[in-house]
């Protein structure tokens, strides 16, 4: 091979060498980062997109109350001071409850139905006696053991409510995604387009992977690496091939390269003086080369450069890396990623494990090695760990999951505040901006997804009012979304603050009594009409809350009738959200309840309001001055906020 005439030169010199900040600046100055656009793709296609809006439940998981166990499906007060030496009989019903069969019999007082893990519970039953604890002894069935309401039971809506923010715009779907989009029924997902990144490797030195090595060549490793981090950031490589140190054929090339949305080469410098891609590359249309050589080791050699190909397409970035590896992995994941990121709608990812702590006991049952699922939020004393709330049977609790942490089979407890590791299932470790922990309410997921849409990571958890005032008292939270009522002063959230705590106004939202529409019981009447009609009925059954929520404290009141507290049939039956409360009254296992405006007229049920009550932030004052924080109290005083959340039925005060 014959050198280039022009090697003993002196070599042209870098444009000018900047810093790495400067560089970034000018590159980003001349992008346009928004995502490429949306697309439509088969649910069997959509593992690894970005979703391009956010996905609400259009039906209740599950869809109905069912068994978590083989069983008798039972009054839970018909099994009171069970034992094994003195046995609660009860008379088995005619009907086995097999999954898909839908209930025809209701479990009167005294009675049992058969039913398998999976099946409909009827209605009178509000518990589950597993089959173990049981004999059968001709059409009798003996209980040996007490259950209580609501034991073996996954109410209807009480894993995801029909309504309810499921999975914001912008997240990476996995197999734990994907998978609760499956059980949603969802067949087509909106995601954006991957960006298509063209990848021309140049040298005459370099062959591809496969062929025979001849003395002075390499393989051309650049383009494998470089393609497979792209896939990694939710890009589409179009691999160019290697294009030979001829500035015709390097033209000809890059400009086949500039259809597709970024154009990377690799190497190019080969000739010596005059750096044979830069040339070419600076020969492009405006924006053209921002930066030329940036201070970092390895990777100084960088060129960042854009240019316009059409007035209907935003500036295609062209980046010249390094041609050796190190330095071409260095700069691609310092420049490159970033912005392949961006058109991809793509959140950040990692493996691996990490140290935290549980921030609450946890008990476990000896002689099982038992994994635990946890999302990790940032305390004071470093990572916590919280359990994830849902049972073995929730798919959104997979898909929440930062990671999962094993307990050893002879464990029994883990005591609050144990160090452990927990195993990443592919999330990044960076902490959330802004931490959510406390009362869950579809219109806090309104005002969560405005400030992700803005470009914050936001984390939250639904644990309930008091279980977010503990968070926001150990400093593990940003935010805490509270509704608390006083029943000594009639008012929301001030008097359970503390000094610790400063308070933020939310918004107003109407809680009332919800039926199924024509039910002459409630129609027309007043809230407390309604409930003394509810009450003067033996067979009227409602559905609760549970304790420590902003609601149980309204139903409490509610009930005091004459000044003596009621427990009408399904009171101990205590589900978390309003929309199980709204899952069932609409499916007939209940028949009143209480629940919020926009939940119920999703439902399609009858509402009475009873009273409106206030949503409000409970926040750290050690946190108030983060920016997530400041950045979420000047969405709330915006007025095109206060017009969102107006459209589903929610007041800002």
């Amino acid at each position: 091979m014959t050198p280039p005439a022009n090697l003993g030169r002196e070599q042209e010199q870098f444009l000018e060498v900047i810093d790495r900040d400067e560089a970034d600046r000018r590159f980003r100055a001349v992008l346009s980062l928004d995502p490429l656009g949306a697309e439509l793709v088969p649910l069997s296609q959509a593992l690894g997109r970005v979703l391009s809006e956010d996905v609400a439940a259009p039906v209740d998981v599950p869809g109905f109350d069912r068994s978590n166990m083989d069983g008798y499906a039972v009054r839970a007060a018909d099994t009171f001071g069970a034992q094994e030496e003195r046995p609660r009989f009860l008379r088995i019903n005619s009907e086995t409850l097999a999954t898909g069969v839908v209930p025809q019999e209701e479990v009167g007082s005294g009675t049992a139905t058969v039913i398998a893990t999976g099946g409909m519970l009827p209605r009178g039953a509000d518990a589950v006696v597993m089959v173990e604890h049981t004999a059968v002894s001709g059409e009798t069935v003996q209980v040996f053991r007490p259950v209580a309401p609501g034991a073996a039971i996954a109410f209807a809506g009480s894993d995801i409510g029909r309504g309810e923010l499921v999975l914001r715009q912008g997240e990476r779907l996995s197999s734990r995604e994907t998978g609760v989009l499956a059980a949603l029924g969802l067949d087509r997902i909106a995601v954006y387009r991957r960006p298509r990144v063209a990848i021309l490797s140049t040298g005459d030195e370099l062959i591809p992977p496969g062929q025979a090595i001849r003395p002075g060549l390499v393989y051309d490793s650049n383009a494998t690496v470089l393609a497979d981090a792209v896939r990694e950031l939710g890009g589409e490589p179009v691999l160019l091939g290697v294009v030979p140190d001829r500035e015709s054929r390097l033209r000809e090339a890059l400009r086949a390269a500039l259809a597709h949305d970024v154009v990377l080469l690799s190497g190019g410098t080969s000739k010596g003086a005059g750096d044979l891609s830069y040339r070419v590359v600076a020969e492009l249309p405006p924006p053209g080369i921002v930066a030329h050589g940036v201070a970092l080791k390895p990777g100084k050699p960088i060129c960042l450069a854009a240019t316009r190909v059409s007035a209907d397409r935003p500036p295609v970035p062209v980046v010249i890396l390094p041609g050796f590896p190190t330095s071409a992995v260095f700069t691609f994941h310092e420049f490159v990623a970033p912005v392949i990121r961006a058109l991809a709608g793509q959140p950040r990812g990692a493996e691996g494990t990490v140290a935290a702590r549980l921030p609450v006991r946890v008990n476990s049952e000896r002689g099982r090695t038992e994994y635990l699922l946890v999302t990790l939020v940032e305390a004071p004393q470093g990572l916590a760990a919280y359990p994830m709330g849902k049972g073995s049977g929730s798919v959104t609790a997979f898909s929440r999951a930062d990671g999962f942490v094993t307990i050893p089979r002879q464990c029994e407890q883990l005591d609050e505040d144990t160090p452990v590791t927990v195993h990443l299932l592919g999330r990044s470790t960076e902490p959330a901006d802004l931490v959510v922990i406390g009362s869950h309410c579809v219109g806090q997921d309104l005002l969560l997804g405005l400030l992700s849409r803005r470009g914050f990571r936001v984390k939250s958890m639904a644990v309930g009012s008091t279980g977010g005032l503990v968070a926001a008292r150990r400093g593990e939270c940003d935010l805490a979304g509270v509704h608390l009522l006083d029943p000594a002063t009639d008012t929301y959230n001030v008097t359970f603050l503390g000094p610790d705590l400063t308070l933020v106004k939310g918004y107003v939202r109407m809680q009332g009594v919800v039926f199924r529409p024509g039910d002459a019981r409630f129609q027309g009447k007043s809230p407390e009409a309604a409930v003394a009609s509810a009450l003067a009925d033996p067979v009227c059954r409602m559905v609760n809350r549970n304790r420590g929520s902003g609601t149980r404290v309204l139903i409490d009141r509610l009930l005091q009738v004459g000044g003596e507290p009621r427990q009408p049939p399904g009171f101990y039956v205590e589900v978390k959200s309003h929309n199980a409360v709204a899952a069932a009254v609409a499916q007939s296992r209940a028949d009143w309840g209480l629940s919020i405006e926009p939940v119920a007229r999703d439902a399609g049920l009858g509402f009475i309001p009873l009273r409106e009550e206030e949503f409000d932030f409970a926040i750290p004052r050690t946190r108030q001055d983060r920016p997530a924080v400041q950045a979420f109290r000047q969405m709330l005083a915006e007025p095109s906020t206060k017009e969102l959340l107006a459209s589903h039925g929610f007041r800002r005060p």
